[in-house]
Formats: C-alpha cells, sequence, structure tokens
C-alpha cells in the first residue's frame, strides 16, 4: 500500500509540473489540437501535482490516512466519466484518453484495495471497541 502510494504521488507530481512546465506537450504528443486557454490545463496540472503531495502523505500511514486515498480514487472514477461524456458530446478528440488510462484507470484497483483494508482494519477496531465496553 505504502509503495502504491508513493509511485501514485510521484508520477501526479511529475505529470502535474510536466503540465505545468510545458503546457504544450501532452497534445504535440498525441498529434492533437493545443486548447486556446492552455492556463486552464496548467491549472489541472496543479490539482493532480497537489493530489500527488496528499498521497505521499498517505503513504506514511495508509490506514490512518484513507481520506485521501478515496478522495483520489472519487476524482479517478469521476474524470474517466467526464472523459466519456466530452467524447459522447463530441467535445473532446478520442486520442486524449491515454492520459485517461495512466492517470486514473491504472490507479484504481491499488486504491480500492487500500480502501477495502482501511474498511477491514477500521470494521475490526470497531468490533474490538464495542467488546470492551
Amino acid at each position: 500500500m505504502r509503495l502504491t502510494l508513493i509511485l501514485a504521488g510521484v508520477y501526479n507530481i511529475l505529470w502535474g509540473s510536466s503540465v505545468i512546465l510545458f503546457p504544450e506537450l501532452h497534445f504535440t504528443i498525441i498529434g492533437i489540437e493545443t486548447p486556446n486557454y492552455l492556463e486552464f490545463w496548467q491549472c489541472i496540472g496543479m490539482i493532480v501535482g497537489v493530489y500527488g503531495i496528499g498521497y505521499l502523505i498517505a503513504s506514511s500511514d495508509p490506514i490512518k490516512h484513507w481520506p485521501i486515498t478515496f478522495v483520489g480514487l472519487m476524482g479517478k472514477i469521476l474524470g474517466p466519466i467526464g472523459f466519456v461524456n466530452a467524447i459522447d458530446n463530441g467535445k473532446f478528440p478520442i486520442e486524449f484518453g491515454w492520459n485517461i488510462i495512466t492517470n486514473d484507470i491504472i490507479w484504481w484497483l491499488p486504491f480500492s484495495y487500500i480502501l477495502l483494508c482501511a474498511f477491514i482494519n477500521n470494521s475490526n477496531s470497531t468490533k474490538n471497541l464495542h467488546n470492551a465496553v
């Protein structure tokens, strides 16, 4: 769990930094038109980078810091839903889906596992607390 969160943290910080420092790079790599307002894209990079800091914090104690992982997983689920909606409405090129795979989908199972472990641990703690009373 710790390694997963460290990897997620480093990945998010590197990806976010690349978007902030080189906002046209990802569009150039996948061969799509650069949007007019790169500042919005850079803001997304900042948000992703901040998530990365959160994952590094959560890696110190994944069970205790499960809410950070939960919020991250929600973003990693809702982001692809928004992407599919944008594709369906013809507002976004499907080529951009590579970002969805690497930024979101590959983290679904490991983050879900961390949350399952936290749930089981917290359920056991609650049972032990009730038994002590």
